[in-house]
């Protein structure tokens, strides 16, 4: 079973319902001023499933996709369940949704959306596995970087630019979706890190 194409054509069909309903909008949505009752924390998944417009949809599914089918093969590599994968993807948008519940309570302006928690997970679990496969700089077209100085790099400009607060983009949950797919790699195959840091050591460019 392709885990990831099944998820992408679900968000787009949810993306698509919320462009289309702000109901289904508002519903969906992360916003942590309204889900002082349990029963709205549904909210920490959902709002991984709508996007503010189809650009912020496009990218993410791209993203998603470029390293969602590797993740897949991982999973099964390491002997591990592919169900393990779609838990991984899914709990990583809880999870980077987290901080700006517990952070933003009392905000009623604060509203947060889109998978980039979760793709965030699916990327640096692909980064733990393969830390110097070649990562494509959008910016700078033609031009690639190993994985893992991409990865200390996103790492640190989403950690200072979520420090800033600044923007409409939730940093946080870029930084924490990452740092969650790393965690969550190593908990599934902790031997892996001990030639993760190997690697390191050996690498020469």
């Amino acid at each position: 079973m392709n885990y990831t194409i099944i998820i992408i054509v679900v968000t787009v069909l949810i993306s698509l319902a919320a462009f289309n309903s702000e109901e289904v909008y508002s519903k969906l949505i992360l916003w942590p001023r309204v889900m002082d009752n349990p029963m709205e924390y549904y909210r920490l998944l959902s709002s991984g499933f709508i996007h503010a417009d189809w650009g912020h949809l496009l990218f993410n599914m791209y993203a998603f996709y470029t390293f969602g089918s590797n993740v897949e093969m991982i999973f099964g590599y390491i002997g591990r369940d592919q169900f393990l994968y779609l838990v991984l993807y899914l709990s990583g948008i809880i999870i980077a949704s987290l901080p700006s519940f517990l952070n933003h309570r009392n905000d009623r302006s604060c509203r947060s959306l889109g998978a980039s928690g979760g793709v965030a997970s699916i990327i640096f679990f692909s980064i733990y596995f393969f830390p110097f496969s070649r990562i494509g700089l959008i910016i700078i077209p033609g031009i690639s970087i190993p994985s893992i100085i991409f990865g200390v790099i996103y790492l640190a400009y989403e950690a200072y630019m979520a420090r800033r607060g600044a923007g409409n983009v939730n940093h946080s949950a870029h930084f924490w979706g990452s740092a969650y797919g790393l965690i969550f790699a190593f908990l599934i195959d902790p031997s892996h890190g001990r030639i993760f840091m190997e690697s390191l050591k050996h690498y020469t460019g």
